[in-house]
């Protein structure tokens, strides 16, 4: 892989005969075509594919949260990447060769920030998921406007609802509405708390699987 210096044409996008030109972090690059295996694919390589595509599908509506809050996003790895690696690596398990996800493993968001103290949440008729917490706001670095988040996966439906900022930490309480599609439904559900100038974020914290009534 090579830098292009932009010169009297600039960088290019795309493939101009065995060359491919991108933009990559803010820097224009050239790197030539891979040359195509002439071996079949291994059953661990398959295995591995299997895992990153599902991770990939799964996270795909979380980029723009993961982008801002999963772990420093410094170095080569992108904020998005590190989000899809850790799912690969800790919430997948391999059950007669398929890779499933494991919900109570996965992160939403991967930071320093103090946590909730004792989350619980509980269901309410009208698909109301109702969120309480203690008070730690002097905990760590911990702040009374702290914003708190719920992320809600329904996997029959194959639908994230996001619910962001819909309370701060000396709230206590939060409650969110989810579609009325999602009645009878099962969901996994998150929450995780931010800063108010939303410069890091808490790990997720996994409230269970939950039967949408």
């Amino acid at each position: 892989m090579a830098t292009l210096n932009k010169g009297i044409l600039g960088g290019f996008s795309g493939k101009i005969g065995n060359v491919v030109g991108a933009n990559w972090r803010v820097r224009d690059i050239m790197r030539s075509l891979p040359k195509p295996s002439q071996k079949d694919p291994t059953e661990k390589q398959l295995l591995q594919q299997a895992k990153f595509k599902l991770a990939v599908a799964f996270l795909q509506p979380l980029k723009g949260i993961q982008s801002q809050y999963f772990g420093a996003g410094s170095g080569v790895k992108s904020r998005v990447n590190m989000a899809t690696s850790y799912t690969m690596s800790y919430a997948i398990e391999v059950v007669k060769g398929i890779p499933k996800l494991i919900y109570n493993k996965v992160l939403i968001t991967k930071g320093e920030l103090t946590g909730f103290q004792n989350a619980v949440l509980n269901v309410q008729p009208g698909a109301i998921l109702q969120l309480d917490w203690e008070d730690n706001s002097l905990q760590g670095n911990a702040s009374p406007s702290d914003e708190v988040s719920v992320v809600s996966y329904c996997m029959e439906l194959n639908d994230f609802q996001i619910f962001e900022g819909i309370a701060t930490r000396t709230d206590l309480k939060a409650s969110v509405t989810l579609p009325s599609f999602c009645i009878g439904k099962t969901v996994e559900v998150w929450a995780f708390l931010n800063t108010e100038k939303r410069t890091i974020a808490s790990n997720s914290f996994y409230l269970g699987e939950q039967t949408v009534i």
